[in-house]
């Protein structure tokens, strides 16, 4: 068999066709009316990497049919059952990391200790879940209307049929990190793959699989979101969505329309402010993983920095010379920094940023350029000063590799300026004194804020929630939300002496029960029970 130049070696024809079947098509069409097969191109060299099937609505419908037919029985497992397969597809995960390393690589173009990170984070997901679960979706006692009368536990029921939409900029960890609390809540679950990187998903199922996951329980559909995706949002009980404020605000919308509830992790256009006082080596080096990590192509980069003016000198030169020393490569090994952009249209969109700036008076401190000599879709890490409002680099989100900085004479002005728009989805301080950059940071609208670190501290921290404020989005992934928002609260009162109201209907009875209950409600007045 001939191998594609950026395809790894051990990537078969056969064994795609195996993953593939893990697509959901409606058994009831025969195979000439299918529509034309999806085909991605592979970011290294722009050739095809497979093709795979292309769902319409119909598969959608056949898809969340199937996966809530398996629901009920996955539902009444033990949790420890659950919890117990995640683990078991954490280890398969960790053991044959290196199929999903070279698969993330070729389908997204990131350099592989990115693609690595990806890895680490999912396997951390399902270790935390497996072992928290209990703990967030435990029931729990509370007070009855009278104390001693009624018998009060709030329980945590599943959603039923969870629609996950998940981007080509990470597809294994917002691909698969978002199954695992729904699967484990006792969910089924209908993902819609990216269509630059299904088989990372699909690759994921299958090992899912072998770890014991009922083949219904996990379904997958492809095709364009314009399609399909609106086929999920009206077919599915819940829906996490991840991607761009527009579209978030379409899927929230029709969702609502539905009364189902939504999780939407949108854009964003992060500031990292380095203070008077900070270490100016340690913020540049810093804000260049901060920034350039993934190509830049990640919703919680940093694009805007903001500097003391006191060490703005000292800090820019540091990146700039951080930022020169990094190495650009199509590698399937760890020996390049930063990767290739994914698609055509991303480069088009960075290299439109910069040339816009520079047009208008914007100075290319390091990068600006793109680099067709390693590959079609690389662009150098770029760091930018000057940049104007009147610019579309300072507000719009780029999402490559470009960072911008600006001189501010005060913490107030630098706050000021990191609040500027309509994002609030991940913010960074750098200062030797974490008092006051943590006093600084409940000043700025951000879901998080990492205090000496850019990005990675608050993401990783898989017991903290993550998610956005403002155009960022709604709801919260990791932690005790990320698990709770694929069940419903359901109340389980039970009565143990008499009824709550009057015996008869009688006209004393009834001024006898709310005389008894006023008296009630004055001694519990008076003895302090909420």
């Amino acid at each position: 068999m001939s191998i594609d130049p950026a395809r790894p070696a051990w990537v078969t024809d056969e064994l795609i066709a195996r993953w593939c079947e893990g697509v959901r098509r409606d058994a009831k069409r025969g195979g000439a009316e299918r529509p034309e097969p999806l085909t991605a191109l592979a970011p290294f060299d722009l050739t095809p990497t497979a093709a795979v099937p292309r769902c319409d609505p119909a598969d959608v419908t056949e898809a969340v049919t199937g996966a809530r037919a398996a629901q009920a029985a996955w539902a009444g497992t033990t949790l420890k059952h659950r919890a117990d397969l995640a683990l078991a597809f954490h280890d398969l995960l960790l053991k044959l990391q290196d199929e999903v390393l070279d698969l993330i690589q070729w389908e997204t173009g990131k350099a592989r200790y990115h693609a690595w990170m990806e890895v680490a984070q999912v396997a951390t997901i399902a270790r935390h879940y497996a072992r928290r679960a209990r703990h967030y979706l435990a029931p729990h006692r509370v007070r009855g209307m009278i104390p001693g009368a009624t018998r009060v536990q709030e329980a945590r029921v599943p959603k039923g049929v969870v629609g996950i939409v998940s981007p080509w900029n990470y597809p294994l960890y917002l691909g698969v990190g978002d199954v695992l609390p729904a699967l484990i809540a006792g969910n089924a679950v209908v993902s819609k793959a990216d269509s630059q990187t299904p088989l990372t998903l699909l690759w994921t199922r299958a090992l899912m699989a072998e770890a014991g996951l009922p083949a219904d329980l996990w379904q997958i559909v492809t095709g364009p979101g314009s399609v399909i995706g609106t086929a999920l949002v009206d077919a599915v009980d819940y829906v996490c969505f991840t991607g761009s404020t527009a579209t978030g605000r379409a899927v929230g919308e029709r969702a609502a329309r539905r009364l189902i509830g939504a999780s939407l992790e949108l854009g964003g256009k992060n500031p990292l402010l380095v203070r008077a006082d900070a270490d100016v080596q340690a913020a540049a080096a810093g804000t260049v993983t901060a920034a350039f990590a993934n190509t830049g192509q990640m919703c919680i980069h940093i694009e805007r920095v903001y500097v003391h003016e006191k060490v703005y000198d000292a800090f820019r030169d540091e990146l700039v010379r951080a930022t020169a020393a990094l190495r650009l490569g199509r590698t399937y090994d760890y020996m390049s920094d930063i990767g290739s952009l994914t698609s055509r249209a991303q480069l088009e969109a960075v290299r439109a940023h910069v040339d816009e700036a520079v047009a208008k008076g914007a100075t290319v401190l390091a990068g600006g350029r793109a680099r067709p000599d390693i590959g079609p879709l690389f662009y150098e890490p770029t760091v930018l000063e000057g940049v104007t409002p009147d610019m579309a680099v300072c507000g719009e989100e780029t999402f490559g590799p470009v960072v911008s900085l600006y001189p501010c004479a005060s913490d107030q002005e630098a706050v000021d300026l990191a609040n500027q728009g309509t994002y609030g989805l991940s913010a960074s301080i750098w200062s030797r004194d974490t008092r006051e950059a943590a006093r600084l940071a409940r000043r700025i609208r951000s879901g998080s804020v990492n205090i000496n670190d850019g990005a990675a501290a608050a993401a990783g921290s898989i017991e903290a929630g993550m998610g956005g404020m403002g155009d960022s989005g709604l709801g919260r992934r990791h932690g005790a939300e990320g698990i709770r928002k694929y069940t419903e609260s359901q109340t389980l009162a039970t009565q143990r002496l008499l009824p709550l109201g009057p015996t008869t209907p009688e006209e004393s009875s009834v001024k006898s029960f709310i005389r008894r209950t006023n008296g009630q409600l004055a001694l519990l007045r008076r003895l302090g029970v909420r």
